[in-house]
């Protein structure tokens, strides 16, 4: 009888799949084995008789050494020196990473005319296919950011058990790994990502990203399947967020390819906003053809724009095909932004200026390298990074040329938070010979003409630009990253592809290009002095300035051994810093004395607590001061860098483990879309007001405030600010460097809306002395907070009140724990390291995953008060 059941049961399956259109995801049931410890074809792997009981289970997608790991065959290499103990492929030669991966599943044989395709978003590097005992591929097929799609009709067993075969082999060569950017630089002969042979802020990645590391999926249709459709949106004139809005236009086409042998007639449809476009189409029999629908004027359109300026409103948009107007045979589902970009040459600052909608929009941007160095994406983890992003006021990440053309899932992320996307395409200054470069293999001249497959690289910018182009995120196409590509890819790509297949974006060549701004350049990259990020006239599109960026404790306890937490110290005979060797590995950029101006730590805890004041200032200074000179010095400036997909020591808001630092915190206050702020050099009180109206009357006050809490008041004063830029408010004179000169001072900017009363931005400094020192945080004393938090529909709702007659409590984070003790990772906070005024009360909303169904702690403790939980109610 369960017999019987079981073949009634396969025999619906069969009926219903030959009759639906559906896709699924092969991303369970995998296994693998080196290839060298199998001697059979590929023809008999694929089939029954070879016995797979024995192989790893495989992660797919993924890397091999991915799967290395998940079998516990390596430690993790993100935690100490364990990533020297897995042998680098250029010692052991390609065969070592050389994989067969195996997946048994079932799917019916085709019927009725159904058509089903084995496709293959992205594999890294070269590789055959096989399956039933069959070769699906003519050629072996290459490139990593080559999507395939391979007709599997044929083969599919009439049992509907089948076994797919696929064998990987890394690119070649591999690089050797010596210490450069992008190792000696020959990986960049392939059409790969280059920062696996090691760069500056990441160590070598053993097998180079060798795998099937992006989704492999089985769609099943009628005989006309439908891609790569491409929805334009134009919104002519220059719109304001609120109000009525005039049209705008809707621009589709779609691919439609008859699989069949004889001519097919049908209707194209697509849906958006309420509306139904239709086209009939007749196609000749193994045939694809772009069908180009009529213009659709949306009325009052919902429109989308760039975090901090408006709503990022997403309007679904439905593709189909209907064989004789009645049959579903194919659709494709997207999410449309309605939001034109444009740009526009700013005279005044020499700079590319970026404009959407029509609005200007002062580019506040972060440099993004990938999400996780192994390609271990996660949609989950790609919407968190970017809200980070959201967190800290930016609005344009720029994924960087080194590394890989992002997945879908993190330009749907930018999409929802309002994160403008400059994406590079696969090359670097360093690989690929702007300059000499002793670690180098080859010369600057060869170098020049990587990767040797221009063909290879040009079709993978049109399959890239064809996957990507409907994000409405998606702001600016960038040939490389400090180089331009060879002169027939650049000329591909900016003369054919991106008009042809876009034509809505600007492109730079390079992402130093005197289009994107005169006297181009970049950088620094290591910590400054506040002064120079005030008074320094930088380049005017800065593409890369960074600092350092190291995490609390608690962060560098998750990848340095205990016994590696030792605090660097200045060896006077030597005269340098010495740092522990796994803080060099771990590529430790150095804050040097920028720590001892806080007091000499004694401790690690010291070292680390003293470290985000730094980061903290150092991010403020930086967003300041090119605020402050917006439209005037700049017309935007990206932070290299946001985050790292290693446990490297520098340049990052957030930790692999994505847990923020203050780095965060202080880009977050000095990117503020309305923002008060203090120039030390100058003595100037300024506010930005980055939005397109004007503001209100505002009242601006500015305190003075002693180590024990004693309030001098400055300044009061009613203010208006213009749209779109910054106006200084107020002079200090002398009095200000008098209140500082024994001790520090504290100094307390706020705006309030007068109509309201309603606070609309505050902001605290730490003055030095006059000696650039701080005793002012030495001498405080403990201040005692009054705190309290409860459950609401927006989140966790603290209240911290620091009654009158304390101190100024300094420097206040707040931590969501599980009941284990360790940090709720990753938890969104309106505002961290936080300073309460005595008097004062502030507000703060925690957000974490809706899934955490335990009860969670919180504590909030700072510079000058001891660890206090806080029941949640």
């Amino acid at each position: 009888m369960r017999r019987v059941t079981t073949l009634l049961f396969f025999l619906f399956f069969i009926a219903h799949c030959a009759t639906a259109q559906q896709e699924v995801e092969l991303n369970s049931g995998w296994k693998c084995t080196r290839a060298t410890d199998i001697n059979k074809s590929g023809e008999e792997i694929s089939t029954p008789v070879t016995d797979v009981a024995g192989w790893l289970p495989a992660t797919i997608p993924g890397t091999v050494l991915t799967t290395l790991l998940n079998n516990k065959l390596f430690l993790d290499p993100f935690f100490g020196m364990n990533n020297k103990l897995i042998p680098d492929i250029y010692t052991t030669g390609a065969a070592y990473y050389t994989f067969w991966f195996v997946n048994d599943f079932n799917h019916a044989p085709a019927a009725n005319g159904d058509e089903v395709m084995l496709q293959f978003r992205g594999i890294n590097y070269s590789y055959d296919v096989f399956l039933n005992g069959h070769k699906v591929n003519d050629v072996r097929d290459t490139g990593m950011f080559l999507r395939s799609s391979y007709s599997i009709t044929r083969y599919l067993n009439p049992t509907g058990k089948n076994r797919l075969a696929v064998i990987v082999y890394p690119p070649s060569p591999v690089g050797n790994p010596n210490g450069g950017q992008g190792g000696d630089g020959v990986i960049a002969h392939s059409v790969t990502n280059q920062y696996p042979a090691g760069w500056d802020w990441i160590q070598p990645i053993a097998d180079r990203n060798t795998g099937i590391w992006d989704k492999v999926t089985i769609k099943r249709t009628k005989q006309v399947h439908i891609e790569n459709t491409h929805v334009g949106t134009l919104v002519p004139g220059k719109r304001n967020v609120e109000g009525k809005q005039k049209p705008a236009t809707i621009k589709v086409t779609t691919e439609a390819e008859n699989t069949c042998d004889s001519e097919i007639r049908g209707t194209a449809i697509y849906e958006l906003g309420g509306k139904k476009v239709k086209v009939s189409v007749t196609l000749q029999p193994h045939s694809v053809e772009t069908i180009e629908f009529p213009d659709l004027e949306l009325e009052d359109p919902r429109l989308w724009w760039p975090n901090g300026y408006g709503p990022q409103n997403l309007y679904p948009c439905k593709i189909s095909f209907l064989i004789n107007s009645k049959t579903l045979s194919d659709k494709e589902e997207l999410n449309i932004g309605v939001r034109q970009i444009k740009t526009a040459w700013n005279n005044k600052t020499n700079s590319r200026e970026i404009r959407v909608n029509g609005q200007k929009i002062f580019i506040k941007g972060g440099n993004w390298i990938l999400s996780d160095a192994l390609l271990r994406f996660d949609d989950e983890r790609y919407d968190h990074e970017v809200h980070f992003h959201k967190d800290m006021n930016l609005n344009l990440i720029r994924v960087w040329g080194g590394g890989i053309t992002e997945r879908p899932a993190f330009y749907d992320a930018c999409d929802k938070y309002g994160l403008l996307v400059m994406q590079d395409f696969w090359a670097s200054g360093d690989c690929n010979g702007r300059w000499y470069d002793p670690l180098k293999l080859e010369d600057t001249n060869a170098r020049r003409n990587y990767p040797d497959n221009h063909k290879l690289f040009i079709e993978s910018v049109e399959d890239q630009v064809k996957m990507l182009r409907n994000h409405a995120s998606l702001a600016l196409w960038c040939g490389g990253n400090e180089i331009r590509p060879p002169a027939d890819i650049l000329s591909a790509m900016r003369d054919s592809i991106l008009p042809t297949l876009d034509g809505t974006r600007y492109f730079f060549e390079f992402s130093n290009d005197d289009s994107m701004s005169l006297h181009g350049g970049d950088g620094p990259y290591v910590l400054q002095s506040k002064d120079y990020f005030w008074a320094h006239k930088s380049f005017p599109f800065n593409s890369e300035i960074g600092s350092i960026g190291i995490g609390d404790v608690e962060s560098l306890k998750r990848f340095l051994p205990d016994s590696n937490l030792v605090v660097p110290y200045y060896d006077t005979s030597m005269r340098k810093w010495i740092v522990d060797s796994v803080w060099r590995y771990h590529r430790y950029e150095g804050y040097d004395s920028a720590i001892e101006v806080y007091g000499h730590p004694k401790t690690i805890e010291d070292f680390a607590r003293r470290a985000q004041l730094v980061n903290y200032d150092q991010y403020r200074a930086l967003m300041e001061g090119a605020t402050a000179r917006m439209w005037d010095w700049y017309t935007g400036i990206i932070i290299w860098k946001t985050q790292n997909p290693w446990t490297a020591m520098k340049g990052q808001m957030y930790d692999y483990y994505v847990d923020p630092n203050a780095c965060l915190y202080g880009t977050r206050t000095g990117s503020k879309q309305l923002h008060v702020m203090y120039d030390h050099i100058n003595k100037l009180v300024l506010v930005a007001n980055n939005h397109f109206t004007p503001t209100e009357k505002m009242e601006l006050i500015a305190k003075a405030y002693t180590a024990a809490g004693d309030e001098i008041p400055l300044t009061s004063k009613y203010v208006q600010v213009a749209a779109s830029s910054c106006k200084q408010q107020y002079k200090f004179g002398k009095e200000i460097d008098s209140l500082a000169k024994q001790e520090g001072i504290f100094l307390y900017l706020s705006l309030t809306d007068s109509a309201t009363n309603v606070p609309v931005d505050d902001n605290l400094y730490w003055l030095t002395d006059a000696k650039g020192n701080y005793p002012l945080l030495q001498k405080m004393p403990l201040a005692k907070l009054n705190a309290s938090a409860r459950q609401t529909d927006k989140g966790i709702e603290v209240t911290i009140a620091n009654p009158l007659g304390n101190p100024v409590a300094f420097f206040q984070r707040l931590t969501l724990i599980h009941a284990s003790g360790e940090r709720v990772l990753p938890a969104f906070y309106s505002d961290n390291y936080v300073s309460v005024l005595p008097g004062q009360e502030k507000t703060y909303i925690l957000q974490v995953n809706s899934t955490i169904k335990e009860a969670l702690q919180l504590y909030v403790e700072g510079w000058n008060t001891r660890r206090q939980f806080i029941e949640i109610k």
